[in-house]
């Protein structure tokens, strides 16, 4: 079967909601907020999705193992019609079809979690309010201090998904969403950051306990993206609740000898 490029957004819907924990982030970039910055290619039932809306586009191949071989093949056919200069979020083995075209240099193994087990999260009280466009200054001096070089899309606030505690003025925790549909019931959970000076007082866990909270009301899975070698960050995720879906790797890719 040829590759083609996809735009039935119900097609891709049914074939990314076999595995939506995988696949959380892709089938939030089905909704209109960001349908506009994806391109999607399909072969057979393997999906690959390029995503413009970053400021570096982002390639995304995510598979199970049995499916590696199909979507290295998809990918293969994909690669004339790819940017010179991307990054990637690639199940492992996935890669390997990109190396005759690209440099590949990985920036580590990632891991895909879900929140699985609520009641993991013994002696969490919930805390932090929603915060809206209006702390948006707020939010971007958290970011340089205490997450600088995070990727932050500030649209993201309007959705009433970002959750922080304050200080006085001074915002100190905050936890947002990468991606949040009620039309195809995902959320991704990012943007978790902590005041130096705050930290260790459990304020990490305490908002995104309450943004879990919240998130629940409209969607099915709540996911996120972790380093797999950050492991307080593991460890705080996994003791709220989460279970590890799958590992993936986040790679740069440089044309070469196209």
């Amino acid at each position: 079967m040829p590759v083609r490029a996809e735009h039935d957004r119900a097609v891709l819907a049914g074939l990314l909601g076999r595995d939506p924990r995988l696949h959380a982030y892709e089938l939030g970039d089905l909704d209109d907020f960001f349908w506009p910055y994806t391109s999607w290619f399909r072969r057979g039932d393997a999906v690959v999705l390029l995503y413009h809306g970053a400021v570096s586009p982002t390639l995304v191949a995510l598979t199970r193992p049995a499916g590696v071989a199909a979507v290295s093949a998809l990918l293969g056919e994909v690669v004339p019609v790819l940017p010179a200069r991307l990054e990637a979020h690639l199940s492992p083995g996935v890669e390997v079809a990109l190396a005759g075209a690209f440099e590949v240099t990985s920036s580590g193994t990632h891991l895909k979690m879900a929140w699985t087990d609520p009641s993991r999260a013994v002696g969490v009280s919930p805390a932090g309010v929603v915060l809206g466009r209006a702390d948006l200054p707020r939010l971007r001096e958290l970011y340089a201090l205490a997450y600088p070089g995070n990727w932050f899309d500030a649209r993201m606030v309007d959705t009433g998904r970002y959750v922080g505690i304050s200080d006085g003025d001074l915002l100190v925790a905050v936890a947002g969403v990468h991606v949040f549909s009620p039309t195809y019931r995902v959320a991704a959970v990012g943007n978790v950051t902590t005041r130096p000076g705050w930290r260790g007082r459990g304020l990490a866990a305490a908002v995104v306990t309450r943004l879990c909270e919240v998130l629940r009301a409209d969607v099915d899975h709540v996911t996120l993206n972790v380093k797999a070698d950050n492991g307080v960050a593991v460890r705080l995720y996994e003791r709220l609740g989460f279970t590890r879906v799958a590992e993936y790797g986040e790679f740069r890719l440089r044309a070469g000898g196209r």
